[in-house]
């Protein structure tokens, strides 16, 4: 194979940035074939006998995520993941290389185990310790869905079916034997090759079943558990409480997973987690639309974790808070200064989010979008400009699409990135926000900064942007770029499906939307049209809308937008 010296620029660029344990995690996980045989290591275990539950919990756990699978359809054969649906059968099989790797992962998390019956649980899950035994090719036996899944074996048979499952002991001690199994595998196979939420599961998987059992082995991996979560909360746990991949799908699921440890009602991992689980659910309120749903920055999408007014009610409930700032929903404007993420919302329903924020971790940025100086809008509680959000976590022209800076409301220039986004979660040569200045205000905020994302190309350019919000119900943003020579310059705005254009005109454009009206006028000599885009509000699907672009060239160009509702 001819690797090209782009290509090996690009990867050199990419692992530049790696962290060492990422590294030699990458290594080892390529030579495990070479050293390590999973069947001949499971010969090899000898699990003790069931040592009892010793959780005493302070509530019934809440299910994770989206439970979209009915016990009906299961029963029947049919699942869907990600909106799209497959017959499995029942009890389903457990390979299927024809299916995207994220939907094969949400079938192995178990998730679906919540709307079963106990016999129907009991059933689906020997069936998958009978025909998923450990191997390099089972998909089920990967890190990450064998910590999710671990959480729900314990929580759906020692929380919700315990009395049940404590007097079925052919069936616990079946049970338990897997459990241990997947538990010491997990222990010995950490993500150091991916460090960020994967990691992040990883320790919060060892340190849930750890506090399950009584034991030995549950304390060792208790404690095994509650040191990586020891080294990562203040790291991945912002000073504003905003998860540091930026992402607030994930933020929603790093939120629960903190509440899942403060039920097991273990002190340890109380004292540890309650104080940066109250600086999340904060941080949750800023990151919501007025439509009880959260912002679409970076990899975000609907339906797939706890939603925020879920989130901050079972929090509420565990840490006994009658607290309203708990998720904070103050009017006016707001700031998550660490995240990078400025905004503000009233009592009509407008809110704006900002974002100036780095593109994440540079040692993990597979979340990330090249979206710097993007926003979102809504009035009157519905949402008029929109990010594309994300379709799938599979190579190809969607998740490039959607990754890309063409997908989001702010500055592309020559039609490229402002990263240099590749394959589907690798990012290389990447900018930075500077000078980034927040400027609150009664009568609204001002937000400005630049970032050298574009520094990479021909000319160096620099983006320039400016935010003003007033209370009277106008945003205005403005753009300069400066570049030594001429470049093509695009400004863009997607619109909410649900909007239409009634007028065009050269610099302006009338928008209706379901609760009113609103105006967009373009100054700055440009042209503007109307191009066809996708909004992807869930996985699996995929929306036809409009955006706007104002097409600029020059080497000092200025672009005001000022959007106002009607």
């Amino acid at each position: 194979m001819v690797i090209s010296t782009k290509s090996a620029r690009r990867y050199l660029t990419t692992v530049r940035y790696l962290r060492f344990c990422q590294i030699t995690g990458q290594l080892r996980r390529r030579l495990y074939p070479l050293f390590e045989n999973p069947e001949k290591w499971l010969m090899s275990q000898s699990p003790p006998e069931f040592p009892n539950c010793r959780w005493h919990l302070k509530e019934s756990f809440l299910p994770p995520g989206a439970q979209g699978n009915s016990e009906a359809d299961m029963l029947s054969g049919h699942f869907s993941f990600l909106n799209a649906e497959q017959n499995l059968g029942w009890p389903p099989k457990w390979n299927y290389d024809n299916l995207p790797r994220l939907w094969q992962y949400n079938l192995h998390y178990f998730d679906f185990l919540w709307n079963l019956e106990y016999e129907q649980v009991k059933r689906v899950v020997q069936s998958w310790i009978v025909n998923h035994p450990i191997g390099r090719a089972q998909v089920g036996w990967e890190l990450y869905p064998t910590s999710l899944r671990l959480m729900n074996f314990c929580s759906v048979f020692l929380c919700k079916y315990r009395e049940q499952t404590e007097a079925d002991m052919d069936f616990l001690n079946k049970l338990w034997t897997s459990i241990y199994l997947q538990t010491e595998w997990l222990s010995r196979h950490l993500e150091t090759h991916l460090l960020g939420n994967h990691l992040f599961e990883n320790g919060v998987a060892l340190s849930f079943v750890g506090s399950c059992f009584s034991g030995r082995a549950a304390e060792r991996w208790l404690q095994l558990g509650k040191s990586i979560l020891e080294r990562e909360i203040p790291e991945q746990i912002l000073g504003d409480g905003m998860h540091f991949e930026r992402s607030p799908m994930y933020h929603c699921r790093i939120t629960y997973l903190l509440a899942m440890l403060i039920n097991t009602g273990n002190q340890q991992l109380g004292d540890l987690v309650k104080k940066p689980l109250g600086k999340m659910i904060a941080a949750l309120g800023h990151l919501t639309h007025p439509d009880s749903r959260i912002a679409l920055l970076n990899d975000s999408a609907f339906g797939i974790y706890n939603p925020p007014s879920q989130l901050e009610s079972y929090v509420r409930n565990l840490l006994n808070s009658n607290n309203s700032d708990l998720c904070n929903i103050t009017k006016g404007p707001f700031a998550l200064p660490e995240a990078g993420y400025y905004g503000f919302r009233d009592d009509e329903g407008t809110y704006i989010i900002c974002d100036a924020a780095r593109i994440g971790p540079d040692y993990i940025p597979g979340h990330a979008h090249a979206d710097m100086f993007s926003f979102e809008l809504s009035l009157n509680g519905h949402r008029v400009i929109v990010d594309s959000g994300v379709y799938d976590y599979e190579l190809g022209q969607m998740r490039d699409y959607c990754r890309s800076t063409k997908a989001h409301n702010t500055v592309e220039i020559d039609g490229r990135d402002q990263c240099e986004m590749w394959a589907a979660f690798r990012v290389a040569r990447r900018g930075h926000p500077y000078d980034v200045k927040w400027l609150p205000s009664e009568s609204g905020f001002r937000l400005s900064g630049w970032h050298d994302g574009y520094k990479r190309l021909k000319g160096k350019p620099v983006h320039h942007r400016e935010f003003t919000w007033h209370n009277s119900g106008t945003l205005t943003v403005k753009d300069r770029i400066i570049v030594s020579y001429p470049k093509s310059i695009t400004s863009r705005l997607h619109l909410h499906p649900d909007c239409s254009i009634d007028k065009l005109e050269a610099d302006s454009v009338w928008i209706s939307y379901p609760a009113g009206k609103l105006t967009i006028a373009f100054s700055g000599g440009a042209n503007l049209s109307v191009e066809d885009s996708f909004y992807c509000p869930e996985f699996g699907k995929k929306l036809e809308n409009k955006a706007l672009a104002y097409y600029a060239f020059g080497n000092d160009v200025n672009i005001s937008t000022v959007i106002k509702g009607v």
